[in-house]
């Protein structure tokens, strides 16, 4: 008999079908055990009306049940499941796989267990509805942007995640051994994105993207994924117009997607298809010196409080969770940034906060090969290191820029999740790799 989905029951009233699944929960009741079976489609109950039939089921055990759909009876319908009109009055069970002891109840609507032990047991508490909401979620963000960058004239592409360089420069890096040569993990796909806009001229990927990072903040991971734009003859002007209108759209089809799930969540739709707010740098800590009496003036970065108390001035002056700030200064950005003609000691560089988060970065490029070669040496690097790169230049480069925004980042933001490590699947921090490293001895 063909499988039957959960989700497909209730259009089977009086039918005998085959299920297949996983024992989600199971309750008791003299002679009868209720089970709720999950599969990929959510949830449906199968009665057992003997009960020695499902005397030895446990929650996460691998089933296949033949039964008859039937309408259940009107003080008993669960207006919570889309299945709730309907249970399986089981006929026969076949056990395909049984699951050791639980270490926790999955069967609450909330997993309170904490997120250590919550990413120990990953293969496990990633069944959850709530976690699997949110890689739903997840999903709907990397489609949003791919229809996003689509729209907007952009080849996909396909980079590697070796290099023989370091894309930014600086000790954040992970090196290791390549048949003997020094070989690094790539920072960000950046190099190889700007190479592909001599070929196709406007280019969007995803990329796996690997910083070292020395410290375990609720919004950095070792490991990440980033979801890039690269775009050939365009101004800094065009290129930020993109940057919000590219992630806005991103995010509307993700809610528009996803309504079950946010809602499911709670959470209450972002606001980003209004205007969006555009400050420099210096202007931006200006306001936020006006609303606090912080003064960071001085600083050559947005500080994470900064970040947030921005936001939420956005918010209420424009109704927008989205700000782009632009022109940082030349000198704290990665070598290709373009310094601004007008004020070469800022650049013509843009970060877009979400909710108070940077998401995205990017910048209008430096496109001249001498220029180019220019700086790489002044930041103390070896232009022989971006041969390949630099070989685009050398060739003819128009004038482009690019953005890239964090798949996790954008994900922990719209669900307004705590820490990014819930918004990554198995994710790699200095801390974790699948499990906790072990503590070094001193």
């Amino acid at each position: 008999m063909e499988r039957t989905l959960a989700i497909e029951t209730p259009q089977k009233i009086g039918q005998e079908i085959t299920l297949q699944g996983w024992v989600n929960t199971r309750r008791d009741h003299g002679k009868i055990i209720f089970i709720d079976l999950r599969d990929r489609t959510g949830l449906v109950q199968v009665v057992f009306v003997d009960a020695k039939d499902a005397k030895d089921l446990r929650p996460e055990w691998v089933v296949e049940i033949k039964g008859l759909v039937k309408e259940r009876p009107e003080k008993l319908i669960n207006p919570k499941l889309p299945t709730g009109k309907v249970e399986v009055e089981a006929k026969e069970i076949k056990v395909l796989a049984k699951a050791k002891e639980l270490p926790f109840d999955t069967g609450t609507e909330d997993l309170n267990i904490g997120l250590p032990v919550l990413l120990d047991y990953r293969a496990l508490t990633l069944k959850h509805p709530r976690i699997q909401a949110i890689f739903k979620a997840q999903e709907a963000i990397a489609e949003g942007f791919h229809q996003a960058a689509k729209e907007i004239g952009c080849t996909e592409v396909f980079a590697p995640t070796i290099s023989a360089s370091s894309t930014e420069g600086g000790a954040q890096v992970f090196r290791f051994n390549y048949f003997n040569c020094e070989a690094f993990m790539v920072q960000s796909p950046q190099l190889y994105k700007q190479i592909m806009v001599g070929i196709f001229e406007k280019v969007f990927l995803f990329s796996h993207i690997y910083r070292a990072e020395p410290s375990v903040t609720t919004r950095h991971l070792c490991e990440s994924i980033q979801m890039d734009c690269e775009i050939g003859f365009v101004d800094f002007d065009e290129l930020v117009f993109l940057l919000g209108k590219t992630f806005a759209k991103t995010i509307a089809y993700a809610q528009k997607k996803c309504t079950k799930e946010l809602e499911f969540l709670g959470v209450a739709p972002s606001l980003v298809e209004g205007k969006i707010p555009r400050l420099t740098m210096r202007e931006a800590q200006q306001i936020i010196f006006e609303r606090t009496g912080i003064d960071h003036q001085q600083e050559k970065d947005l500080m994470p409080e900064d970040e947030k108390e921005i936001s939420l001035w956005a918010r209420e002056k424009y109704n927008s969770d989205l700000i782009v700030i632009t022109h940082f200064p030349t000198k704290k950005r990665a070598f290709y940034t373009m310094p601004d003609p007008e004020n070469p000691e800022y650049s013509l560089s843009y970060d877009l906060l979400y909710k108070g988060l940077e998401i995205s970065s990017g910048s209008q490029r430096i496109h001249e090969y001498n220029e180019l070669v220019a700086v790489i040496k002044e930041r103390g690097m070896n232009p022989e290191n971006f041969k390949m790169y630099l070989q685009a230049f050398e060739y003819g480069m128009p004038p482009h820029g690019g953005f890239s925004y964090g798949l996790e980042r954008s994900t922990m933001k719209l669900l307004d999740l705590e820490n990014i490590r819930e918004a990554s699947l198995f994710p790699r921090d200095m801390e974790r790799i699948d499990f906790r490293l072990p503590k070094k001895e001193a």
